[in-house]
Formats: structure tokens, sequence, C-alpha cells
């Protein structure tokens, strides 16, 4: 309060994110390949290929005819083509037509995706052991056997 400076719990680091450097917008149709170090945002009409290792954002009223490879993907128009890259995300009114190579996947509800997509990583699935068959010394079932004396009665009388 009086001569202390308050001190601020420091923030964690963050990725760095990658800047939209270009724009393809709305009215454009651009036939090619596209290669870029970052980030790139297509709302228009484009075929070839993407090949870029920053982030790629598909705008909702994009067309896109391409095999598209990039670090994080988000998709909300149309893409016919294959999909590889780290993160891909696509939204409400984003549709897929083409395989996807991912480490990470997020469908929004009203997405549409019609291909296969296959997960990379290191990730082993889990050992599921099979039932051990009995061996003929265990026993199969456990059986109640009575070891309190029975009380003898005398059949003489």
């Amino acid at each position: 309060m009086f001569g202390k400076e308050k001190t601020q719990p420091k923030a964690a680091p963050m990725a760095p994110v990658s800047k939209i450097e270009t724009i393809i917008g709305p009215n454009a149709h651009f036939r090619g390949d596209i290669q870029s170090d970052g980030g790139v945002r297509i709302d228009g009409i484009f075929e070839g290929s993407v090949d870029i290792t920053g982030n790629l954002v598909i705008g909702e009223g994009a067309k896109i005819i391409a095999d598209i490879r990039a670090n994080n993907i988000s998709i909300s128009g149309a893409v016919k083509g294959n999909v590889n890259g780290n993160r891909v995300e696509i939204l409400e009114s984003g549709r897929v037509w083409g395989d996807l190579m991912i480490k990470s996947l997020l469908l929004n509800e009203g997405a549409y995706l019609r291909g296969q997509t296959t997960m990379q990583g290191d990730i082993e699935p889990p050992m599921i052991e099979p039932p051990r068959p009995r061996s003929a010394a265990e026993p199969a079932s456990a059986k109640i056997v009575d070891v309190a004396p029975k009380p003898q009665t005398d059949a003489r009388a």
C-alpha cells in the first residue's frame, strides 16, 4: 500500500501468431501456386496449390480447388482437395471434400467433411489384453465346504 509496488503475475509465453500477410479478396479469382512463410487469408476463388509455413484462413465465401499444406488452417468456405496441416478447424459454414492429414482436428456443429482423416503423432493405442484361458490347475468354480463336525445321534435308543 505505502511504497510497495504491486507485482502482477507473469503471463505464460504464447506461441508466435502468424500475421496475415496475404489476402485474396472476395471478388478475386486466382489460378496457380501460393507459397508463403507468413499467414494467408482467402475470401475469393482459388485453383492450384497452397504451401505455406504460416496459418491459413479460408473465409465463408471462398471456393478453393487445391491441395493445401499449412500450419494451422481455419475453414469457413468450400475446399475441394487434400489438406495437410498441424491443426485444422472446420467451422459451421465450412465444407471439405478431400482427405485430411493432421495432428489436431476441430469440427464445429454443421461442418461438412467428406474424405478420410489421418492423424499423425506418436500416440500408441492402449494395450488391451484378451482374457486368459483357464488352466487345468485353476478351479472352475468355488465350492463351499462345511468343516463343522456333525452332532452324533445315538441310534440305539
